[in-house]
């Protein structure tokens, strides 16, 4: 994760189907993800997660304009999760859509991973 300037890491899939952006925002890496987040497109969400040699990472993924997610993505959440702790960083979820938000809940993601109705509830917390 590059800090101070922002970066697309690959428009969207071939299919329009995904894009994430990121930037940063006082110290904090924030990913906007746009699309289905599935097995198609799941790549491209798991590398803007790499933080590989990154001390105590800070990381908000703004999820308000992904319209589907499935096993692919909470799988991605959940290593993303043990990744960041790992070094001793935090990562949030800022407004999740009610679909998203459902899947999350039904395994239980949302009692790991802090999730906030928006993009500055995430930051300010």
């Amino acid at each position: 994760m590059t800090e101070g300037r922002e970066l697309d890491t690959g428009r969207a899939a071939p299919d329009g189907r995904l894009s994430v952006v990121a930037t940063v925002t006082d110290g904090t890496h924030v990913l906007t993800v746009t699309g289905e987040i599935d097995h198609h497109t799941g790549d491209q969400l798991r590398r803007a997660l790499d933080v590989t040699g990154t001390a105590r990472p800070r990381i908000v993924i703004d999820m308000s304009r992904v319209t589907f997610m499935d096993s692919t993505g909470v799988n991605i959440l959940i290593a993303a999760y043990q990744a960041v702790t790992g070094a001793d960083g935090w990562i949030r979820l800022a407004g999740p859509t009610d679909s998203v938000l459902y899947v999350l809940h039904i395994v239980g993601v949302d009692d790991i991973i802090e999730c906030h109705p928006t993009l500055n509830e995430a930051l300010a917390a």
